[in-house]
């Protein structure tokens, strides 16, 4: 089988915060930006890559999910424990000083980890957690 991620999703709960993250300091574009009764969903993903995008979603509009599942989907987003993504760069360190000097809020300097990798870390607005390795 062959496969691609085309799109995967995070919760925000304020759309404009996030897109200043993910399109002002990430450099992402945003590819939709659409509102309904329920919320507001924005689609957004690296440029040249039209097939791969990240979808920033109001948290638990799910109809059928309870409110006490809604609260625990609150609850889990202010502890920054409920999304989460990794990214890949050529770059790591100037990528990091990039989003850094943007005001995102650091997790973890750029290391070089004993798993080979070498790699960052930062909060998005909403709390999601996303990891920058090098690439």
């Amino acid at each position: 089988m062959d496969f691609t991620i085309h799109q995967s999703y995070l919760p925000t709960d304020d759309p404009d915060k996030a897109l200043e993250f993910y399109r002002d300091a990430l450099g992402f574009e945003v590819r939709e930006d659409v509102s309904d009764e329920a919320g507001r969903w924005v689609t957004v993903g690296p440029a040249g890559q039209p097939d791969t995008s990240i979808v920033l979603e109001p948290p638990a509009t799910d109809p059928d999910i309870t409110a006490e599942e809604r609260r625990t989907i609150v609850e889990l987003m202010a502890k920054g424990s409920l999304g989460c993504i990794v990214l890949t760069t050529p770059d790591v360190d100037a990528t990091f000083e990039r989003v850094r000097a943007a005001g995102a809020d650091v997790v973890q300097e750029p290391a070089d980890q004993p798993y080979g990798l070498r790699d960052c870390a930062f909060r998005d607005p909403a709390g999601n957690l996303v990891r920058i390795n090098q690439g």
